[in-house]
Formats: C-alpha cells, structure tokens, sequence
C-alpha cells in the first residue's frame, strides 16, 4: 500500500520499502534506479495457544519495525536526507486491536491463519449469508479474512464492544498499527481493507449492512485512502 512521485529519479534519491510478513519484518532501501542499497531483517514470533489458533505480539512486531528502519537510516545522514518516500506491504488479513488514547494493543494479534471462528463461519453459510458476503466484497466466507476476527474480539475482549462503539477502541489490519504509530493517523487503505471481509468492493467503503452482521461499529475502524496516497509526512 502506499506511494509517491518522486519527479525524475537519480542514483542519490532513495526510496524504501517495508516489508511485513508473517515470520518477519525487512526494511530495504532502493536508489533511483530502483538498485537496492541497504536492507535489515527481523524475524517475529508466532504463539499457538489453542490449536487452531495463531496470534502475535503487536508491541513485537512494531517494534522489529522500528529496528529495521533505524538499522537502516540511523546512522547514514546521506540515506534519510535523499529519501523520497516509504511505502510498506503487510499481511493483510492479521487483526490488531488498540487503545486509541495509549496506543497500547487491547490484545495478541489474530493472525490470518488462525482458525478459531470456523464454526461461526459454517452457522453464517447456514443462514444463507455467503452468497450476500461474496457479491459485496468478493470474498468468500471463511475465519481466513478478519470480520469473523474482529466480532470474536468484540465478544471476548472485556468492555471492548463499548470502547469500539465509542471509537477509543481502534481496529486495523497490520498496516494501521503501524501507521497509527509512524503517523498518528488510524488509516488504511482499499486493498487492504479489500481483505477485511467488511469492505464493499463497488462503493470502495465500509459496508454498513456487514458491519451490522458482525456487530463491528464504523468507529473503530479506519479510513479507507486510494493505495496511492501519502499517508504521512
């Protein structure tokens, strides 16, 4: 997600890249010519407490982020004065849940894997709800996306569906935490709110009558930029 224009591109601009997967964080560096300069790695933990169940440490993974970067553009003044831009890519469907006032994650990451609402899903293709899920976001109904996620959060997190409600609770996929605390804005942007099961694909926004499904208040969830936006300065 995320771009920017750089006018025309030299060996001394340089443009970065973060990259957020499921067992690891890199942060590279190109110059102009799109020649990678510097690169840092990270990898990140998985918990299994359940069987079935995938999660991970929120304050982990930002903080294997903020590792890379500062590896990279710490200590070479020539770096962060040339930089045009930084874009960043993620695992999409992973759920983060925070505190709007502190920041602080309300609870571990539910990583895309994890399989924990199977069941909620099979009672929902029982209630001939799939096919309405699948024209609005073209998605099929699966625990793999993170609706079903975000309503088990909102019924097993403590006071979170009040918190939610009244928007100090916040709802993001990987990239909104991470943007949340580079930028201070709750952001996403379509293609992965594309992945949430919640985004209806024709009106590019959150679906109200999904939202309604899975109990999700429009509050705690971000706003939705065009991937090619700046989403922060």
């Amino acid at each position: 997600m995320g771009g920017i224009t750089v006018g025309q591109p030299n060996q001394r601009t340089r443009i970065g890249a973060i990259d957020v997967g499921t067992t690891g964080v890199r942060f590279v560096l190109y110059d102009g010519d799109a020649n990678p300069v510097a690169s840092a790695y990270r990898e990140l933990p998985l918990a299994t407490p359940k069987p079935g169940w995938v999660e991970q440490d929120p304050e982990i993974l930002l903080a294997a982020t903020l590792t890379v970067l500062n590896e990279v553009l710490g200590e070479d003044k020539e770096h962060v004065a040339s930089l045009a831009g930084i874009g960043l890519t993620n695992q999409r469907e992973t759920v983060v849940v925070w505190d709007r006032e502190t920041g602080r994650p309300l609870h571990p990451a539910i990583v895309w894997q994890d399989r924990r609402t199977a069941k909620r899903c099979s009672e929902l293709r029982q209630r001939d709800r799939a096919n309405m899920i699948y024209d609005r976001t073209g998605l099929s109904l699966d625990p793999y996306f993170s609706a079903t996620k975000i309503e088990w959060l909102l019924e097993h997190v403590p006071e979170l569906r009040e918190r939610a409600a009244d928007g100090t609770g916040c709802f993001g996929t990987v990239n909104s935490w991470l943007l949340w605390h580079l930028t201070g804005e709750h952001l996403t942007d379509d293609t992965n709110a594309s992945r949430t099961m919640l985004f209806n694909i024709d009106c590019r926004d959150w679906d109200d009558e999904i939202l309604a499904l899975f109990g999700v208040p429009k509050a705690a969830l971000p706003r939705v930029c065009p991937s090619l936006s700046v989403f922060g300065r």
